[in-house]
């Protein structure tokens, strides 16, 4: 028994939140004048000296059987903590009383009140917010099964599928919208068995990446073309056999759910991709001269992409000694994408000190089919500009005034995100100021941005965004390389409302036992390009909130008693929700009070 509390509590400890300095409470020096003879005596320490016994039962949330061997610890405290017993019943005496933060870990489940992220280990478990009192009651928590995706990968030769490098994706949301994240990868052992455990519910997607083999398998050379050499190896697999991501099969993971999803992987010849790359006026162009300053060195960074302009993972190089792109791929449709990035100081703004960034894109569509492509040409071009005209109403003439510089520019933020791509932060694209009251973003095609505005400047909230074409709120910006986007204008309002919320009064005591939490989404009724973002209340910190810089207009409010990843920009989405949400209306300047609809917990 000791042993296993031993190892149990070897778990990773969370750092205990510390309170920061309060501004205002910073010691000033006394004037010479003032110095006291003698200095104060010290401020007593007060110690709680009071402790009581934390005791309850850990359950499976989805049978409400008790969990046996389970370790409940109070964080920060490596010595406080218990394994349950056959019952799922523990305790741990003498903790102090007060809130305490409590953790609750055992192997092969999952704390359902964590929500889950981009990384899926970090939701296994959270902490707990316990008011310990003495008498204390039973307190409960409940872990709910983690699932877990396995699976068995068959070579066509018969050979061992040992070391295969196999990915998983988890459909996220982010921004209220869902995208593919590469959450994990593991290799296949010596029989070629693998498996993704500790996943919450939810919906994946397993795939293989390439594996070539180490020796060339046929040399080829094409009348009137250049040496190619040709190697075998496995393609990217989507399982069970699709060679897309439009194309695979989703995995449907329920509490506790095992999955299997076996791919079978055939040996094919992989065949030599050339690329050349030409400058915007027509010209061969060569890595090592900038293609903007014409001084600084500048090498590409080639893609491989498929059809609907996903990043596929396959190599693509570029070869100093001929001055191409060059990449091994199997059969199929493809696009390759090559950037070339010069000195941004070479091509500044209108402005000193805002430099546009100075580079080249160009993309190139082809298909191979049992034959190697070694003329392919990627024409380049400066990418597109999309100007953002920044305009402030009447209502923000004073909070504008108030800007540094009075520049609207360094109260916005907009930043744009592949919609093809996996959700991946660092391919976000973010707009430089271009001036006082506008901003640049140099874009490259072929992708669809969706658009995202954060207004940052005190007394301003977000206005109207208008662009030439689509509704950005509800569409991407499609990019081609045949023409630019157009300009677009965003407003700023001054005339911000203000939304106060409050948990209804027999909510809002902080009683012993594990504390409530709620998570609310205030969602606009009208298109904005805004992010929505979660809110938490909690009885412990007065059970109340208030959320200013809000445009005036209509929203729906919506309360959870767990936390939720919603997409709140699909109405359909919304509409199964089975709940109509609070509505309210926020008027030009004006503050308004809510006091939320909380359901009942299931």
């Amino acid at each position: 028994m000791l042993a296993g509390l031993a190892a149990l509590l070897l778990y990773p400890a969370v750092l205990a939140a510390q309170e920061p300095d309060q501004p205002g409470n910073e010691l000033q020096p006394p004037s010479l004048t003032d110095q006291p003879e003698t200095p104060p005596p010290p401020v007593p320490l007060v110690v709680n000296t009071s402790s009581a016994t934390l005791h309850g039962i850990v359950r499976n949330s989805l049978s409400g059987d008790p969990i046996p061997r389970a370790l409940v610890r109070i964080e920060g405290d490596a010595e406080a903590g218990a394994l349950t017993d056959s019952q799922g019943r523990f305790e741990i005496p003498t903790v102090p009383t007060g809130p305490q933060s409590v953790l609750v870990l055992k192997p092969g489940f999952r704390d359902p009140m964590a929500l889950v992220q981009q990384n899926l280990d970090a939701g296994a478990s959270i902490s707990h917010n316990v008011l310990v009192a003495s008498p204390m009651p039973d307190v409960i928590f409940d872990l709910t099964p983690s699932a877990s995706i396995h699976g068995q990968v068959q070579l066509s030769t018969g050979d061992p599928a040992s070391g295969i490098a196999i990915c998983l994706l988890h459909l996220m949301i982010q921004h209220g919208r869902p995208g593919w994240v590469e959450a994990r990868s593991v290799r296949s052992d010596t029989g070629g068995n693998y498996r993704f455990g500790n996943l919450p519910q939810g919906v994946y997607i397993v795939f293989t990446r390439p594996e070539l083999e180490s020796s060339p398998a046929t040399t080829l050379v094409e009348p009137g073309k250049s040496r190619a050499v040709l190697r075998n190896g496995y393609p990217v697999v989507f399982a069970p056999d699709a060679r897309t991501l439009s194309a695979a099969s989703r995995i449907h993971l329920g509490p506790g759910d095992a999955a299997q999803a076996n791919i079978s992987l055939t040996l094919e010849p992989f065949y030599t991709v050339t690329a050349a790359l030409l400058s915007p006026d027509g010209r061969p162009m060569q890595a090592g001269g900038d293609p903007v300053s014409g001084g600084r060195a500048a090498l590409p960074t080639p893609q491989i992409l498929d059809a609907d302009n996903r990043i596929l993972p396959y190599t693509a190089t570029y070869d100093d000694a001929t001055h191409t792109v060059q990449a091994d791929l199997p059969d199929g449709n493809y696009n390759l994408t090559a950037v070339l990035h010069g000195d941004p100081s070479a091509n500044p703004g209108p402005e000193p000190g805002l430099p546009h960034p100075a580079f080249l894109v160009g993309a190139a569509q082809f298909s191979i089919a049992d034959h190697p492509v070694n003329d392919l040409l990627i024409p380049l071009f400066v990418p597109h500009s999309f100007p953002l005209a920044l305009r402030a109403l009447p209502s923000a003439a004073a909070a504008a005034q108030a800007l540094p510089r009075q520049s609207l520019a360094s109260a916005v933020h907009v930043a744009l995100e592949p919609s093809q791509q996996y959700i991946d932060t660092s391919n976000d694209k973010s707009a430089l100021p271009y001036g006082p009251d506008s901003l640049d973003l140099m874009l490259a095609p072929p992708y669809d941005f969706w658009v995202h505005t954060l207004v940052m400047g005190k007394g301003l909230c977000a206005g109207s965004f208008q662009a030439n074409g689509p509704n950005l709120a509800r569409e991407p910006l499609t990019l081609s390389f045949s023409g630019s986007p157009g300009p677009a204008e965003f407003t700023l309002r001054g005339d911000c409302a203000t939304l106060n919320l409050s948990l209804p009064p027999a909510l809002s005591a902080f009683v012993p036992g594990v504390e409530p939490f709620y998570t609310v989404y205030v969602v606009p009724d009208f298109d904005t390009t805004e992010d929505v973002e979660p809110q938490t209340l909690r009885p412990s910190s007065g059970g109340s909130l208030s959320i200013d810089a809000l445009t005036p207009g209509s929203y729906h409010v919506y309360t959870f008693t767990t936390p939720v990843e919603l997409e709140y920009r699909n109405p359909d989405a919304i509409a199964q929700l089975g709940v109509p949400g609070q509505a309210v209306t926020l008027l030009p300047g004006a503050s308004a009070n809510l006091v939320l609809e909380v359901p009942e917990s299931k």
